[in-house]
């Protein structure tokens, strides 16, 4: 059986040290929270040890990577180190991978392609279909995702693409999106949180703006530091009541789950509170 999500996870950025990570880890588990996803960026990981190191430090969270970056970690060395993994604490931790943006990688040519043929990879080393996540935001991507993994993982979405998305990966495939919020009901003080975080790096990236826009977006609300409304959207806020309300869409949309993605100075803070309302 594959590794059991719930409705809502923890998603933790890769700008919080690894230590931190853990330790949130743990607190998220007790919490009650079933997942939780780790940001990675263009980092090497092929040895997987810090996953190992979190499943060791938890008991039954699931530990999933968002994501593994295909140009930066080869395909065999990741499927040698799910093996160990796996061997050690089963279905517990769950794959990302995907292609990250084109800016991050001076190498970065035909991502269908290399999504293709790292999954062919995979594949032939045996890690499973259901043990892994395509980062997926595009219809051809959302497409692979749904045909050669468990599903799609998009990020920096809404729920008008979570929408879409479902009407291109049908019924069955996982749909996880990421969705970052800040535990505030002042919105001038969210926006002082949230709309660093979304301008560097996303409103500079091609494959982010652009999908921004597909999904009804204007010039302006991209241009920037973004639009409020751009900014409101991406970054939800409030109180944990209203948080809720919002990121229900979501699953209404046709998400099966949804990674909290809590920013500000006290993430753990942030999440406790959520939990009395998502769990």
């Amino acid at each position: 059986m594959p590794a059991a999500l719930g409705r809502y996870g923890a998603w933790m950025s890769p700008a919080t040290d690894d230590e931190t990570r853990k330790k949130l880890a743990v607190e998220a588990e007790k919490l009650g929270y079933t997942t939780v996803w780790f940001g990675i960026g263009a980092s090497s990981v092929e040895d997987l040890a810090y996953f190992e190191e979190v499943l060791d430090a938890t008991d039954r969270i699931t530990v999933a990577t968002a994501i593994v970056n295909m140009w930066t970690n080869d395909a065999g060395r990741i499927a040698e180190s799910y093996h160990r993994l796996a061997e050690r604490h089963g279905e517990r931790f769950l794959l990302g991978v995907g292609v990250g943006h084109p800016e991050s990688i001076t190498t970065y040519q035909s991502p269908h392609q290399k999504m293709i043929t790292y999954l062919d990879r995979l594949d032939a080393e045996g890690v499973p279909a259901e043990a892994r996540v395509l980062a997926a935001l595009g219809d051809r991507s959302l497409e692979l995702a749904a045909t050669r993994t468990r599903g799609a993982h998009p990020y920096l979405v809404v729920p008008q693409h979570t929408e879409h998305a479902r009407a291109i990966l049908g019924p069955n495939a996982l749909l996880a999106p990421e969705h970052k919020v800040v535990v505030d009901d002042d919105p001038v003080a969210a926006r002082a949180v949230g709309r660093p975080f979304v301008h560097k790096p996303y409103l500079g990236l091609r494959n982010y703006v652009n999908n921004l826009r597909r999904l009804g977006y204007t010039d302006a609300d991209v241009a920037g530091e973004g639009s409020d409304r751009l900014i409101d959207d991406l970054v939800l806020h409030g109180t944990p009541a209203a948080i809720h309300t919002r990121l229900a869409e979501h699953l209404n949309a046709g998400a099966d789950h949804v990674g909290v993605h809590v920013l500000g100075p006290d993430p753990l803070t942030g999440y406790r509170r959520l939990a009395e309302v998502l769990l």
